[in-house]
C-alpha cells in the first residue's frame, strides 16, 4: 500500500493540537479482533515448546554490540532499561501482527517466524522475556549520528459510498491504470492530473477503465492519498456491496499537498481536511484549480473483501495486511519492512509508547525517524479518520533486530 501524507505547515500549529483531543477508541478492539481470530485458529494445535536463548546470544561480558550503519539512518545499541515504558505493554495485541509478518518475512526474522507464532498463545510476561533473548535493541538516529527530528502522522482506510455506473450525483472516476501504458518511477510521466481531466486522448485512453463513480471529488482526493479504501459500490441492479480498492500504480508525477497549496497562498488557517471541505465548498469555481495543483494520479484494482480480509487493513508494501494501532508505514533505507520497532512518541492526541511492526511505506514517508501510524478504517468523523488527521507529532523510534 503506497499512500501519502499531507506535508503542510500551519501558521497555527499550537492551536491545532492544543484544540483536537481524539481518543483512541475502537482501535484497541479491532486489533483484539484480529489477535482473537489468529488465536482461534492455533488454539487446536499442540502446543510448541520455545527453544532456550541460543548460546552467545548476548555477549558473556553484557558489553554492547556495535552500531548497525543503515542508508538512510544509523542505530544505536542501547539497554533494555532505556526504552521509556519499556514492560508496560500489552504485547498481545502486536502479536496478530507479528504473526502476519511472518507471512513474507525478511531473511534475516524468517528463522525466529517458527518461535513467534505459538507465543501467540503466550503471556505478556513470556513474550517479552523472550523479546528480550532473542533481540537487541539500538536507537535509530541520523546517518551521522546525530539526534533526529522525528515525525508520527497517521493514515487510515477511507470508506466511501460509491457507484459502479456514472449518475448525476456519482460523476467523479476511480480509475484502474490504463491499457498498455507503462507506469513507474522509472517510466516517462503519463499525463498530470490536470491533462487526464481535459484532454481527449488521456480521456480515451481511460475509456472502460472506471471502477467506480464517487459523488464528492475531494473523497476521490483523499482516497489517492490514502492509497487503499472500502467502497460501498450501489450495483446496477440496486444492490449494493462493500469491496477494497488497492494502489495499483500513479501517473509518474510528483505529489503535491493541496493543502500546503492552500496555507501559501493563505486561503485556509488550518491545514486539515475540515478547512480543505470548508474551503471547496465556498470555491467551488476555484476547485479544479486547488485538485490541479497535486499533478499525481493514483490508479487503483479492486480486491474483493471475504469475511475474513475485511477484518483486517489492506496489504502494506511487505505484503501483508496491516492492523491497526500496531502497524506502522516507515522509510524501508532506514527500517526494513518486517522489523520490530518500539515507538514513543508524547502529544496531545497521542501519548504512546508501544511495539509495532514497520509493514507499509509511503510517498511522504521518508528518513530515519519517520513513521505513519495505520489507524483503521471507517467513514469521515470516525475515530480511526480523527486520529490520522490529527496526527502530527514528533516520535522516537528503536529497532528491535535479532542478536
Amino acid at each position: 500500500m503506497v499512500h501519502h501524507t499531507m506535508k503542510i505547515s500551519s501558521t497555527s500549529a499550537a492551536s491545532a493540537s492544543s484544540s483536537n483531543r481524539v481518543m483512541d477508541r475502537g482501535r484497541s478492539a479491532l486489533v483484539r479482533w484480529t489477535t482473537a481470530l489468529i488465536v482461534g485458529s492455533l488454539a487446536a494445535c499442540t502446543t510448541v515448546e520455545v527453544p532456550p536463548a541460543a548460546p552467545g546470544a548476548r555477549p558473556a561480558d553484557g558489553s554492547l554490540p556495535p552500531a548497525i550503519q543503515q542508508p538512510a539512518s544509523r542505530w544505536v545499541p542501547v539497554r533494555w532499561s532505556e526504552l521509556p515504558g519499556w514492560g508496560l505493554d500489552s504485547l498481545h495485541e502486536v502479536w496478530g501482527a507479528w504473526v502476519r509478518g511472518c507471512e513474507k518475512p525478511s531473511p534475516v526474522q524468517a528463522p525466529l517466524c517458527a518461535e513467534v507464532r505459538p507465543l501467540i498463545m503466550a503471556g505478556t510476561a513470556e513474550q517479552q522475556a523472550w523479546i528480550e533473548s532473542r533481540f537487541q535493541p539500538y536507537r535509530v538516529v541520523e546517518p551521522d549520528g546525530s539526534a533526529p527530528q522525528g515525525l508520527l502522522t497517521g493514515y487510515y482506510e477511507p470508506v466511501l459510498e460509491a457507484s459502479r455506473t456514472t449518475t448525476f450525483s456519482h460523476r467523479v472516476p476511480v480509475y484502474a491504470p490504463p491499457l498498455g501504458v507503462r507506469l513507474g518511477s522509472n517510466e516517462p510521466p503519463w499525463y498530470t492530473r490536470q491533462e487526464i481531466d481535459t484532454l481527449p486522448a488521456a480521456q480515451a485512453a481511460l475509456r472502460g477503465r472506471v471502477i467506480a463513480w464517487l459523488s464528492d471529488p475531494i473523497d476521490a482526493l483523499v482516497l489517492q492519498i490514502q492509497g487503499s479504501g472500502r467502497l460501498n459500490i450501489k450495483e446496477p441492479d440496486g444492490t449494493v456491496k462493500q469491496t477494497r480498492v488497492a494502489f495499483a500504480a500513479h501517473n509518474g508525477h510528483p505529489y503535491q499537498s493541496v493543502g500546503k497549496w492552500l496555507l501559501d497562498r493563505r486561503e485556509i488557517r488550518e491545514g486539515n481536511w475540515e478547512g480543505i471541505r470548508a474551503w471547496a465548498a465556498q470555491n467551488p469555481d476555484r476547485l479544479n484549480e486547488m485538485l490541479w495543483s497535486n499533478p499525481r494520479t493514483v490508479f487503483f484494482r479492486e480486491v474483493r473483501l471475504t469475511e475474513l480480509n475485511a477484518r483486517f487493513g489492506p496489504a502494506g508494501a511487505q505484503g501483508v495486511p496491516l492492523t491497526p494501532g500496531r502497524s506502522i508505514a516507515v522509510d524501508p533505507q532506514s527500517i526494513p519492512y518486517g522489523t520490530p520497532v518500539w515507538l514513543a512518541s508524547k502529544g496531545v492526541v497521542f501519548n504512546q509508547q508501544r511495539l509495532v511492526m514497520a509493514q507499509d511505506t509511503g510517498g511522504a514517508i521518508t528518513g530515519a525517524v519517520r513513521a505513519d501510524l495505520f489507524t483503521g478504517w471507517g467513514n469521515w468523523g470516525d475515530a480511526p479518520y480523527q486520529l490520522a488527521s490529527r496526527l502530527k507529532q514528533p516520535l522516537q523510534m528503536w529497532v528491535l533486530w535479532p542478536r
